[in-house]
């Protein structure tokens, strides 16, 4: 079955196309990607301008439009925080349905952070023990902790990429530093209870990163490139990170760009995201972390693929508890007597 996954985010609408199957991964076909460029747009009453509209109109149609290319059986399209919680959100639902023809749909923060571990966990394997999953989008932070195929617990904040930007930091080189200052400290002090619960469940076994800003800077700090593939692992250390921190604070945000893996696009808030990572980290006593090629939108695949109906049949009978030695009750020993009756 051809699946296809549209996630319409603060930065793009991105349509990713798999072959899936029940029992095998998910098979990559095509990624298609179209900019929305969100985050100048959202004012203050949180409202999405008429240019940050059409941009996600124009995107969300010329990805339906691939998807119809690429013959998606079918499509989950679904919009993420920027515009789930946008002031105009109807107004804007309504007219990508106009003109796109399709009805976004939405997840709470709480369910995307859910499939991402799940997804990662499933990238991982079970040997992995204890799983800490981080990721930060362009509203919002989610955290995602469990020993199990899901969560034990996951937690939302308001430290996205582009959110702390437009509340914290400006253009002006000469007031970042202190701008800086004071995000630290919001960062903490959002951190608090999360960080105690953290350390409250033990150290966990493996941490892992997902989201654009993640693997951005991992590049930024020397991770292989993507088109390596999948299977190459790459790693973010906090000590590298406080210094593309400092180095990000002295960059205009046109020179930005230039910098290794990081877009046009990610420019403006990569500062924002650099010292949110940084400051997390740092709280959670975190000296490295590891990037997962899978994660929010695989794990919509892999979810789709459980709801399938499972056809497997064991070829065994269980036994209903208790399994004790009492005749007739249907035990290991009556039934070894059963079987050993019937074969002489």
């Amino acid at each position: 079955m051809r699946l296809g996954v549209l996630d319409v985010g603060s930065n793009s609408a991105q349509l990713q196309v798999v072959d899936a199957s029940g029992g095998g991964p998910p098979l990559p076909i095509s990624a298609v990607k179209e900019p929305t460029r969100l985050g100048a747009e959202i004012n203050s009453d949180g409202v999405i301008g008429d240019a940050g509209t059409s941009r996600v109109v124009h995107a969300v149609v010329r990805t339906v439009a691939a998807a119809r290319r690429f013959e998606v059986e079918q499509l989950y399209p679904f919009a993420t925080a920027a515009i789930r919680d946008a002031a105009n959100r109807d107004e804007i639902l309504q007219r990508v349905e106009a003109e796109a023809g399709v009805l976004l749909q939405s997840l709470t923060a709480e369910q995307e952070a859910e499939l991402t571990y799940s997804a990662v966990r499933r990238w991982y394997g079970w040997q992995v023990g204890s799983l800490l999953n981080i990721d930060i989008g362009g509203s919002s932070m989610e955290l995602a902790f469990g020993r199990d195929v899901l969560p034990d617990f996951v937690v939302s904040l308001p430290l996205g990429a582009g959110s702390v930007t437009r509340s914290f930091l400006s253009d002006r080189p000469t007031t970042r530093k202190a701008e800086l200052k004071m995000l630290r400290k919001y960062v903490r002090r959002q951190l608090g209870e999360v960080a105690d619960r953290i350390r409250w469940e033990g150290e966990p076994h493996r941490v892992i990163v997902t989201s654009k800003t993640f693997k951005q800077l991992a590049r930024l700090c020397g991770a292989p490139r993507q088109r390596k593939g999948p299977f190459v692992q790459r790693t973010l250390a906090t000590k590298d990170l406080a210094g593309w921190v400092t180095r990000l604070r002295h960059t205009a945000v046109a020179d930005r760009a230039r910098l290794r893996g990081i877009s046009a696009a990610r420019a403006p808030q990569i500062l924002g995201g650099a010292a949110v990572a940084h400051e997390t980290l740092r709280q959670l006593e975190i000296d490295e972390v590891e990037l997962s090629p899978w994660a929010l939108r695989e794990g919509i695949v892999l979810a789709h693929l459980a709801s399938l109906a499972d056809t497997t049949h064991l070829p065994l009978q269980p036994l209903s508890p208790p399994l004790n030695d009492q005749p007739g009750t249907g035990t290991v020993t009556e039934l070894s007597r059963k079987v050993g009756t019937r074969r002489s």
